[in-house]
């Protein structure tokens, strides 16, 4: 993984940043956590055990998306600090992990999503978030539109485990495919149109 550089202050240095590890000095905000869910937690280890088994022993729960007020930049972010299972989603029930004070942090820039088909919509009404919407989370909390996944190092006991990025790059496969069969069907096109010459009655 490449080394963390510090955070750039202004949102639209980030989009070509997406999965670029950043470090932050700060504190959280515990009291606008928010709740991206249902959500599995990223387990390579496990994954690989249970790789083509019918079942699994995936425990679903939330990630929690905490603001954190960056002391050095002057700009509150949004931190997904990592799973809890569905029983630890009341903060009450995880007090140990509730980080208070100064920390330093190195997390993964994270863009915002558009809602993917028979994905349900977002509900802040109940703090339920189904997919990152940077704005709306934002207006929410009175954060900057800015969110990193923090790393597994920053799992403390009791608190959500973090390093839960998975990596999902563009398809564009089958844009090619479109692009290609459609440059050969106006290839074959032309070709017949110049070189076959219709017999008549045939």
């Amino acid at each position: 993984m490449a080394e963390p550089v510090p955070l750039p202050p202004d949102p639209m240095e980030l989009k070509n940043l997406e999965y670029r590890p950043v470090k932050v000095r700060g504190h959280f905000d515990h009291s606008k956590e928010l709740y991206m869910m249902p959500r599995t937690m990223v387990d390579p280890a496990r994954e690989t055990q249970e790789a083509g088994r019918l079942s699994s022993s995936v425990q679903s729960g939330a990630y929690v998306v905490t603001p954190f007020h960056c002391t050095d930049l002057g700009v509150t972010i949004l931190v997904n600090r990592g799973f809890v299972p569905r029983k630890k989603l009341n903060p009450d029930t995880r007090q140990k992990g509730q980080i208070e004070g100064k920390v330093d942090l190195v997390g993964m820039v994270r863009l915002t999503e558009t809602r993917k088909p028979f994905v349900p919509e977002n509900n802040p009404e109940r703090n339920h978030w189904h997919y990152r919407d940077l704005e709306a989370m934002a207006k929410l909390t009175g954060a900057d539109p800015i969110f990193i996944d923090a790393d597994f190092k920053s799992t403390v006991p009791g608190g959500p485990i973090g390093g839960q990025t998975r990596v999902t790059l563009r398809n564009e496969h089958l844009q090619y495919i479109i692009t290609w069969y459609g440059l050969c069907a106006a290839t074959s096109y032309l070709w017949f149109k110049k070189f076959v010459r219709w017999t008549p009655g045939l």
